[in-house]
């Protein structure tokens, strides 16, 4: 059984991306998914950044949300742009600042003096794909204005519901180095995101490359799937195959989080204010389906869930002061409630027609 190792680290380990599964058989690498040309194509813009742009498609395939956390200029407006313009989708930037209100973001009623009537505006949350520049800088009532849209993509604007556009897909960034000016995201809403993604600096070989393409003619961008096609696309994931030993397996990593005195890891409990939801074994079986069909599969093996763990996972723990006090991340707890739990290791093809 092909699983991917995790970085091991120690209770007290540092670096966010050092806890990071890394990709084994990618399809940035294989180049064996149906989306290959889409991500060929991005790949002429973005250098590097592979976990993003695949996690990118992940949460576009199953119908999700993603969190992408990273300091300024690692190219995470042009990675979203760019995927926009390779599945001919439209594209929406939003700057989120504190004098932001929820009617920029999904519109409002305007009073037209001449008919006499009021006439829905609709905001930039219109679109196939979103991006929430820095929205921990805007109050929670802004940030909450995206609840409705990113659970059931339709925003209620008086009496009204309007369905935004499909695919539909929301990445929000933050910056993690900045505190002042800022606001915690509420936890109902970091929930609803599929995935957290934590962007590192490129390497010293990827940042040559990408200073010679910033003194270059940009590249000639071109559509490779329509909308229409992604929905086929995201119609096909949900045929993917998912064996019952790793939905148990994503149950019992969830519940891990939430009692880890149960798997023998007692120490972490008072790390741990509460553990990972529900949804977050659900977005674990829709994200890891959604890597299977990525990499040319209609079943889904073990390493798609492993490696998308710590992702779908980190942003759902809430840890306590003393985890704080001691430097103790999400990252360095997931990865010892990982390395303890056993990874299913049966048969997980298909064997009866269903």
């Amino acid at each position: 059984m092909d699983t991917p190792p995790h970085d091991r680290q120690d209770l007290r380990g540092t670096g966010r991306l050092a806890t990071v599964s890394k990709p084994s058989g990618s399809a940035l690498a294989s180049g064996s998914g149906p989306v290959e040309p889409v991500l060929y194509e991005v790949k002429k813009t973005i250098v590097g950044q592979d976990i993003l742009l695949e996690r990118l498609l992940v949460a576009l395939l199953s119908r999700g949300h993603i969190l992408v956390e990273g300091v300024p200029g690692l190219a995470k407006t042009l990675a979203v742009k760019t995927l926009a313009s390779a599945i001919g989708g439209q594209f929406h930037r939003v700057q989120f600042t504190p004098d932001l209100v929820p009617a920029d973001i999904i519109g409002t009623r305007v009073y037209h003096q001449r008919s006499g009537e009021f006439q829905v505006s609709l905001g930039p949350v219109f679109t196939n794909l979103l991006l929430a520049d820095e929205i921990n800088r805007a109050p929670a009532k802004v940030q909450s204005a995206l609840l409705e849209v990113m659970q059931e993509q339709q925003v209620t604007i008086g009496r009204e519901s309007h369905l935004v556009p499909r695919p539909f897909l929301v990445m929000a960034t933050q910056n993690p180095i900045e505190s002042e000016g800022t606001y915690p995201l509420p936890e109902a809403q970091v929930d609803r995101f599929m995935m957290k993604v934590v962007v590192d600096y490129p390497s010293t070989t990827e940042e040559f490359v990408i200073v010679e393409r910033a003194i270059s003619p940009d590249p000639d961008s071109q559509a490779i799937v329509d909308p229409e096609r992604l929905l086929e696309m995201q119609a096909q994931v949900e045929k993917v195959y998912v064996d019952p030993a790793l939905i148990e397996y994503s149950v019992r990593l969830a519940n891990a989080t939430r009692r880890p005195s149960e798997v023998g890891l007692g120490e972490l409990t008072r790390y741990v204010s509460f553990g990972a939801s529900p949804r977050a074994s659900i977005n674990l079986i829709l994200a890891a389906r959604a890597l299977a069909f990525i990499r040319g599969r209609d079943y889904v093996v073990p390493s798609d869930v492993t490696e998308l763990a710590l992702d779908v996972l980190r942003h759902r723990l809430v840890l306590t002061y003393e985890a704080l006090s001691d430097d103790i991340t999400a990252d360095a707890v997931l990865t010892r409630v990982l390395a303890t739990l056993a990874v299913p290791d049966t048969p997980l093809r298909r064997t009866v027609a269903p």
